[in-house]
């Protein structure tokens, strides 16, 4: 039987989440002015079911510096649409670099979002982590790289994601980190197909 969640901060219980539950919103570099940009669903859709669906949505990118916007919709393959990999420090659906991105040991730490560099703070500070009864390949935290999970190194990662979670509050193209760039390094897993019964692995 699983363990119940712990509301003690120097614990962490993991259910099991996806990262994709954070893919709603991206923070990104724009292309024109080189300032933060968001990507979101489309205007005007509904509400996904399950936070997988967001891989499959029709995208928006804009920029409220200089305006640009730019749209993104899954190729349509036979019967089902093929969605956007999640992975790497490129957002999955226009290859731009993520806003909140920063140097740390050696090695570079981003995230999507606010609640994405919350959710890695609280995991990366607990001094014990429990894990849900699912499989360890579903679940975002045991994807995480070795060295962010590493206890010597916490708190040079605390430290990055305290850097990134400033970059969230600023939008303007000099506030840009000099790890944001392009590296081409965007997951090349295999991607996901979507069928009218939902989303399967292709």
């Amino acid at each position: 039987m699983d363990s119940e969640p712990s509301t003690d901060p120097a614990r962490h219980y993991d259910p099991g989440g996806w990262l994709a539950r954070f893919a709603g919103r991206m923070f990104v570099v724009c292309s024109r002015c080189g300032g933060r940009a968001l990507v979101i669903p489309r205007p005007g859709l509904s509400a996904p079911k399950y936070s997988s669906e967001l891989l499959f949505q029709p995208r928006r990118l804009a920029c409220d510096g200089c305006g640009a916007v730019a749209d993104w919709k899954p190729e349509v393959r036979g019967a089902g649409l093929v969605g956007a990999v999640l992975g790497g420090s490129e957002d999955p659906f226009f290859g731009r670099p993520l806003w909140l991105q920063t140097r740390c040991v050696g090695r570079i730490l981003w995230a999507y979002n606010e609640d994405h560099v919350d959710e890695l703070a609280a995991y990366v500070s607990a001094q014990l982590r429990e894990r849900a009864g699912v499989r360890p390949t579903m679940s975002m935290f045991a994807r995480l790289p070795a060295w962010m999970k590493r206890a010597d190194n916490r708190p040079e990662v605390l430290a990055g994601l305290e850097t990134l979670r400033a970059l969230a509050k600023r939008t303007a193209p000099a506030d840009r980190s000099d790890a944001a760039h392009e590296r081409g390094d965007r997951s090349r897993a295999r991607a996901g197909m979507y069928f009218r019964g939902g989303p399967y692995e292709s």
